[in-house]
């Protein structure tokens, strides 16, 4: 096994541990993230396999079927963030909205009344 192959792997493993933790309730989640950290361990102890695959789905180099790949994976990444910040948005608006309401005062009377005339 060559040098940059156990740095990768080192850095696979912390990156999908980290995650693991992180998304212990996902399963979804935790589901496509070992398959990439799976697909990611075969790459790198078999780099030929990438071009094998890239020759059979019609691209030239196993490395531009990596980039292509991560591509994807980045705009999935990039949507589900975007989608989890309008959802957070959405909440902190309702939480905004009811602290509101809630901490409302009417106002009285004689302050109304010397403003209406």
């Amino acid at each position: 096994m060559s040098g940059i192959q156990i740095v990768l792997l080192t850095g696979v493993a912390f990156i999908g541990l980290y995650l693991i933790i992180r998304l212990k309730k996902k399963v979804l989640d935790l589901v496509f993230l070992l398959a990439l950290v799976a697909a990611a361990i075969v790459f790198i102890l078999w780099p030929d396999l990438t071009n094998t695959i890239a020759n059979k789905l019609g691209v030239g180099r196993g490395a531009d079927l990596v980039f292509y790949t991560s591509i994807l994976i980045f705009w999935f990444v990039l949507l589900k963030l975007y989608l989890r910040i309008r959802q957070l948005e959405k909440s902190f608006t309702q939480i905004i909205r009811d602290q509101a309401l809630k901490n409302a005062t009417m106002p009285d009377s004689e302050n109304m009344s010397s403003t209406n005339k």
